[in-house]
């Protein structure tokens, strides 16, 4: 009985190595990452300009403990979550619209593809004369880098219903209103969270640029002042906030799709 007891995968050694399975794979890919780092850092025997990551932890404490490094984080954080929500509500309306009409989709699509192979960054000096350098102009710039990605996902998630489903609704007499409702929605709303995950990667690589249209604080503020001023170690600092921050929200938004969004057949995994 013991033997077997022991050799249980359901056994607590054994639940105990499976749940930390992957946070050591991960722990030892930092270290990795850390230790090529270093040697990186003295092989090229110019600290002010590639520093190692104790010079930029030490920066990166700095930071954190007089406040500059946590108003920036706030306010960068900010300029993301706004633009990306307006982004993806406005793009999972367009995607639902195209792609719930041959008409609507023959209107929107040719723009909604033209317009998402056009950087953010092209955009800067346009929005720069229309809207000054205030906040709208930086969050004009993250919804743009994310309405496109949700709505080219949206409508191909409406696009992918199967036609036997939509055939079978429409024999028990479903409207059209009930059709879209009932059927063509809930089976675009997978599709939509996955445009919403990379629209977010989209947003946090357009906030430090956009934050260099005049705003006074914020990542991209760092990174820019401290290029100009050869304090890489502050650039560094600001660059493993902002990818520490892309990270743990990503994966909170994983696990809250994976919690939440199980009766729409939502499933996104940390490899995505």
């Amino acid at each position: 009985m013991s033997t077997k007891i022991l050799e249980s995968p359901k056994s607590g050694l054994g639940l105990w190595f499976s749940a930390n399975r992957n946070f050591g794979i991960a722990l030892i890919g930092v270290v990795t990452i850390l230790a090529v780092w270093s040697i990186g850092a003295q092989l090229f025997g110019k600290p002010m300009l590639f520093p190692g990551p104790i010079v930029v932890g030490e920066s990166l404490i700095k930071g954190l403990l007089n406040g500059s490094l946590i108003t920036a984080t706030g306010a960068s954080l900010g300029r993301v979550f706004t633009g990306l929500i307006i982004g993806a509500v406005a793009g999972t309306i367009l995607g639902l619209l195209s792609g719930s009409s041959r008409v609507l989709e023959a209107l929107f699509e040719p723009f909604i593809n033209m317009f998402r192979f056009i950087p953010p960054l092209a955009w800067f000096a346009p929005v720069m004369l229309w809207m000054g350098a205030g906040e709208e102009s930086k969050i004009t710039l993250i919804v743009y880098t994310s309405i496109f990605v949700v709505a080219v996902t949206t409508a191909s998630g409406v696009k992918a219903v199967p036609k036997n489903m939509v055939r079978m609704a429409r024999t028990f007499g479903a409207s059209k209103f009930q059709l879209f409702y009932a059927v063509r929605f809930p089976a675009s709303i997978p599709y939509t969270l996955t445009g919403i995950r990379i629209a977010m990667g989209n947003a946090y690589m357009t906030v430090v640029s956009a934050e260099m249209l005049g705003a006074s604080t914020g990542l991209g503020v760092i990174i820019t002042k401290g290029g100009a001023t050869t304090n890489v170690p502050s650039v560094f600092s600001a660059l493993v906030v902002l990818g520490a921050l892309g990270l743990l929200t990503d994966r909170i938004y994983v696990a809250l799709v994976q919690r939440f969004g199980k009766r729409f057949n939502a499933k996104l995994t940390a490899e995505l």
